[in-house]
Parts: C-alpha cells; structure tokens; sequence
C-alpha cells in the first residue's frame, strides 16, 4: 500500500482514496457508526468557552473524526451515515463530512500505531493539566527556538503558553476567538501571521475550514517547519508527513476532553526541511 510521491492537496487525497489507490476501495467499508458531538470547555481562571462541534464515522475499529464550526453540518445529519459505505459518503458535498470520512478510511487502513514516529502518554488529570502535557508535547515537537516567530493558527491558551515558556514569539491566529487568556490580541487574517512565521503550528481544523492546502503551500515555499495538532483528521495530517508537515500529533478519538485516565497521542517526525 503506497502514498502519494507527491500530495498537492487534500482534494487530491481524497480522489487517489475514492480511486482505490491507497488500499482497499472505500465501496468495501461501511459505516457503522455516527455520531455527533457539542462540547464547550473554560478552564479555570479563564474567560474563554471553547465551542466544540464534532462529527464522528465509526469504520472498523476507527472513528474518523472532523471538527467544525456551527454552521457548517446540522445536528441530525448524523443518522443518515450510518449503514452507507465510505465511497457514498466520502462523495457528499460538505467539506467536514468529506474530512470524516477521509479519515475513517486511513485511520482504518494505516492505524497510527503502525505509522507514527513514538506512542505518547498523557497521565490521568484535570482538563487543564491534561491540556498543559499534551501542549507541551506539540511545542517539543515544533522544535521552537528562543525569538522565533511561531504563528499559531487555531489558538489554545495553554499553548500559548508553551511556545512562550520555549522563548518562541506567539503569532496567534483565530476565526473564532478576539484574544488570547492574556489579553493579547487574536488576528484573523491568516495571511498576515503566515508572512511573519519562522514557524508554523496549526490544528487539524484547519482541514474543516480549507485553509490547511495553504498552510501546506507557504511552508513549502518558505522551508519552515509546520508542527500540526490534529483532533480532526489526524489521519488526514499523517499523509503529509514528509510533505509539508515536519511534525504531527495526532489525538484520534476518545479525545482527552472526554477521558480523565491515560490519553495515548500519536507523534509523527520527519525531519527539519
């Protein structure tokens, strides 16, 4: 089973995977399962609600897993996946759903167990130590530098925090949110961070949005590091590995939100390009 030599974008994963050129064709896997989730989260001491919308496709021993904003899929939706095979709905015209699904199928055919670089665990704890471990682990992984430009494209406090223990410069970047837990201001213009970047750290939503091909695209031109942390198709991410990506940790489903014992994050490596 091979990959790609070269993945442009994530439209093109997902035609080589309705193709039948990554395993077994997708018309093979049903969906046994999905689901739909609404989860908010404020940590102590902050005045940040995250507002967490998540589509979950049980295939095999998987849950694909995508992110998404409000607007984008309606709660009910869910009951009609359940019972088609992957090929019908990896075809459906919303892009959250087309993520779930892409990630049902490689979650299932390539487990990250099998692909990753090292098998991570996150102690039992609190929400917000459980946070902290886990981002301390994404800001390992980037490799930050002291002064160095690090945008961060899906902002969570307690990385924030993290690069900045690291002497990294935060850059953050949000659609959703106005500041970060210390006041400082959130930009919403990805362009602007992105020109500024030494390094990039983003999350796996940036898959649900579209903007992860772009993401993928200046770090190539610029030969930046770009470090992912993906709840949402992090199966997804773990094709560009080696293609854009330099590091990735993946967090598939039961996320360490809904688990207070060990969490076990999947991290990939490729090199400095």
């Amino acid at each position: 089973m091979n990959m790609i030599d070269t993945l442009s974008s994530v439209e093109q994963l997902r035609e080589a995977i309705l193709a039948g050129r990554l395993g077994p064709k997708p018309e093979t896997l049903p969906v046994t399962g999905s689901s739909f989730i609404y989860q908010t989260t404020q940590f102590p001491g902050s005045t940040t609600k995250y507002h967490n919308y998540y589509l979950l496709l049980r295939v095999e021993s998987y849950f694909g897993a995508c992110s998404h904003t409000s607007d984008q899929l309606e709660p009910g939706m869910a009951a009609s996946f359940s019972g088609r095979t992957l090929d019908t709905v990896l075809q459906d015209p919303r892009l959250p759903v087309q993520i779930a699904a892409m990630d049902a199928y490689l979650g299932a055919v390539r487990p990250h167990q099998e692909q990753c670089t090292a098998v991570k665990d996150i102690a039992g704890g609190t929400p917000i130590e459980k946070a902290k471990q886990r981002d301390a682990l994404i800001a390992e992984l980037a490799n930050i530098q002291p002064s160095q430009n690090v945008a961060l494209i899906g902002v969570v406090n307690p990385l924030v925090e993290a690069i900045r223990q690291r002497g990294g410069t935060c850059l953050p970047c949000d659609l959703q949110l106005e500041q970060t837990q210390w006041g400082d201001a959130v930009e919403k213009d990805m362009e602007k961070v992105l020109e500024r970047a030494d390094s990039i750290i983003c999350t796996g939503m940036t898959l649900s949005n579209g903007s992860f091909d772009r993401i993928v695209t200046v770090a190539r031109e610029k030969r930046i590091p770009l470090t992912v942390y993906a709840q949402t198709g992090s199966a997804v991410i773990a094709a560009f590995v080696k293609q854009g990506v330099t590091a990735l940790v993946a967090e598939p489903f039961p996320f360490t939100q809904f688990s207070a014992g060990v969490t076990q994050l999947y991290a990939y490596t490729s090199g400095r390009e």
